[in-house]
């Protein structure tokens, strides 16, 4: 998400902690301006790729970053706002983006179920 600020400064948001853009946080872009930042990307993975863990949302629960209506699997929850959700694809997709990115440094975790 993103505000214009009373001075004109637009600030950029991720949609799932809201906290703002800066250098140690990096963002993925989803579906009309959807954010989600390096450090909710990296528990969202951990918990539906590594844990198969998650959120079973309901049929006319959306994905943040893909808009997509009733999609199923498991899903990743804001820990701010339980009804922001992402889902398995659009987390792997998101990290796949940000892991192959030349501009930063964030890598996809590694498996816990592999020693770390």
């Amino acid at each position: 998400m993103n505000e214009t600020l009373a001075d004109g400064q637009i600030v950029f948001r991720c949609d799932f902690c809201t906290m703002t853009w800066d250098e140690d946080r990096q963002m993925v872009e989803g579906h009309r301006g959807a954010l989600i930042c390096s450090q909710c990307l990296t528990v969202a993975f951990m918990e539906l790729v590594y844990l198969d863990s998650g959120y079973t949302p309901g049929p006319r629960e959306t994905c943040k970053l893909c808009l997509e209506i009733g999609r199923e699997g498991l899903h990743w929850q804001s820990p701010v706002d339980n009804s922001v959700i992402a889902c398995r694809r659009c987390v792997k997709q998101s990290a796949g983006v940000l892991h192959k990115d030349p501009d930063n440094a964030w890598k996809k975790p590694a498996d816990p179920r592999n020693g770390g």
